[in-house]
């Protein structure tokens, strides 16, 4: 066989960007979920591409490409076989072998975002190794390795349904049979928001998987060598580009006009979803035809969360099952009706009648039973065995801690606690104080005639410190402490909402500025923060005013007056 420089570094870089798609993943995940659970989920990413590589190559491959029969390939330990009537022209066995295993990888890792948080790690490495045996390679050779869907005219160009919907369809039926996080839905029903830790992460995955989806799709023509593959690829990151766009819109003005403000999270799902939705047709599609698919997957998914959240009951931390599930097999069964002609038969839209729909539907569902009965059975097995979910203790606690030591992801970094202290939990003790610099003077008994130090404190707008700060050095106030703190008073809040969920209690940002008083008179400082501060609006913020018995210097001993003074 005759090798093409060009089609094999094409592949290999492909593989490079797909396996760069689990930072992605990693990061969505984490950034969406609790930061006591970041930890785990890292580790979960971590994991089900290692322990996806060796056992898609002991029999993962095989069974997919191997030239069996029509529903299984062959058992083939380690690739020995002969695989030259599936390889792309000019491509050799390994550099294909890796590019699918980074896909087979992929299709596992969908599945933690949707069962985050309250999963056993041991219980996630047996399911993840369960698909990358054999879930994932059996269906895939349905659809890539010459198979009964594939002999149909079956059309899924890089993978919304062998390698997206394989991965949602898992994700559904394990959030299912775990059931929700504790506090997830109220005695009444009701879902609550629980507020992922860090969208700055979250925001830099989903960057991360668009750039590496041009690697998932584009690569998927494997090869680069003739004008017809170039013009190909070319039409292939066309299309994957618009789709996620119009996805992204089309939330962003669905959740602007629900909720009255754009919900960012939801947004960020929009364009995983517009991905997934093009990745089947992306090579079979002209630009409008994948302009309607980002837009129909966008509005779709927007609308499925909130199905799971509210209706089914299923608890999604990260919207796996409606960005994969339900956008892969949604992405699919469009290719049969805006596909051109150019690669597969022509789309119903395009008069190529019911029969091309139809296949991309019939795959869809097949796809759907094989991978829903196979993995139900595992998680069955997994929960009367070692089990599935992990003990409410531990949930409350977060898994960084009680599944692998550790004690937070985010050390040397102030982290807000989710709850309070678990039952029999001491609170960290005290430091020792450091030696003094200088010698403190004896407490002394304080005179009745002693002057009584006054205690300001103001609760204001974070926007407003700097206009506050200016206005009390005016008046001579040398020195203060500023605090960030959240809390709510006769405002009760300001009704928002997460992922189209309501936050029943929201706790405002405030600025706490704490001011001891001697010199300057306590009248002139309230007047002046008030002249500040005042909008006439509701959460202008408060003062308070409080005695003070006496101050100390730490460095020097001083108290009283002298301790307030400026050295």
């Amino acid at each position: 066989m005759t090798y093409s420089p060009a089609n094999t570094i094409w592949v290999l870089l492909g593989a490079a960007l797909v396996f760069f798609m689990q930072a992605g993943f990693a990061m969505c995940e984490a950034g969406f979920t609790r930061a006591k659970n970041t930890g785990n989920i890292l580790m979960k990413n971590l994991m089900d591409f290692c322990i996806g590589t060796p056992l898609y190559w002991l029999f993962g491959f095989g069974i997919m490409f191997g030239a069996g029969s029509a529903l299984f390939g062959w058992i083939d330990p380690f690739i020995m076989g002969d695989y030259s009537a599936v390889l792309p022209a000019g491509v050799p066995l390994w550099a294909y072998a890796i590019f699918q295993t980074v896909f087979c990888a992929t299709s596992a890792t969908i599945v933690s975002g949707a069962m985050a948080e309250r999963t056993r790690f041991s219980a996630y490495c047996v399911y993840s190794a369960a698909i990358s045996l054999f879930i994932y390679p059996v269906s895939g050779h349905w659809i890539w390795g010459g198979g009964w869907l594939a002999e149909m005219g079956f059309h899924d160009f890089a993978g919304s349904t062998a390698v997206h919907m394989v991965g949602g369809v898992c994700a559904l039926i394990g959030a299912k049979m775990l059931g929700p996080r504790l506090g997830k839905y109220g005695k009444d029903g009701k879902p609550r928001a629980i507020l992922g830790h860090n969208l700055s992460i979250a925001a830099l995955g989903v960057f991360i998987l668009w750039f590496c989806w041009f690697g998932f799709n584009g690569a998927s023509t494997v090869g680069m060598d003739s004008d017809e593959l170039i013009t190909s690829a070319g039409l292939v990151f066309f299309n994957t580009n618009l789709a996620a766009a119009l996805a992204t819109l089309v939330t962003m003005g669905y959740t602007w006009l629900r909720y009255g403000k754009p919900d960012v999270s939801m947004t960020f799902n929009a364009a995983l979803a517009g991905l997934v939705g093009i990745t089947a047709g992306c090579d079979a599609v002209d630009p409008f035809g994948a302009a309607v698919i980002g837009v129909v997957c966008g509005l779709t998914m927007s609308l499925s969360i909130g199905f799971f959240d509210r209706v089914a009951k299923i608890d999604d931390p990260v919207g796996a099952i409606s960005v994969h599930g339900v956008c892969g097999a949604l992405g699919t069964v469009l290719t049969g009706l805006f596909a051109t002609g150019v690669s597969t038969e022509k789309g119903l839209f395009y008069g190529g009648g019911f029969r091309f729909l139809g296949v991309q539907a019939l795959g869809v569902l097949a796809t759907i039973a094989w991978t829903a009965v196979v993995i139900t059975l595992v998680f069955v097995l997994i929960k009367k065995i070692i089990g599935l979910r992990a003990d409410a203790g531990d949930e409350v606690m977060g898994l960084d801690r009680s599944e692998h030591g550790l004690t937070t992801a985010y050390a040397g970094f102030a982290v807000l606690p989710d709850g309070s202290l678990a039952e029999g939990e001491d609170a960290p003790a005290a430091s020792e104080p450091a030696a003094a610099a200088a010698t403190p003077r004896p407490a002394r008994e304080k005179a009745p005639d002693a002057p009584v130090y006054t205690r300001v404190q103001i609760i204001c707008r974070p926007g407003s410190l700097e206009s506050l700060k200016t206005a009390m050095n005016r008046i001579g106030i040398t020195g203060m402490t500023v605090t960030n703190v959240m809390g709510y008073g006769a405002q009760k809040g300001k009704p928002e909402y997460y992922r189209g969920t309501p936050v029943e209690v929201t706790l405002l940002p405030k600025v706490q500025v704490d001011i001891v008083v001697s010199k300057v008179p306590v009248r002139l400082v309230i007047d002046t923060a008030r002249n500040v501060l005042c909008t006439g609006h509701i959460g202008d913020g408060k003062i308070f005013v409080q005695d003070v018995e006496n101050v100390v210097r730490v460095r020097t001993g001083e108290e009283g007056y002298d301790a307030l003074q400026s050295d």
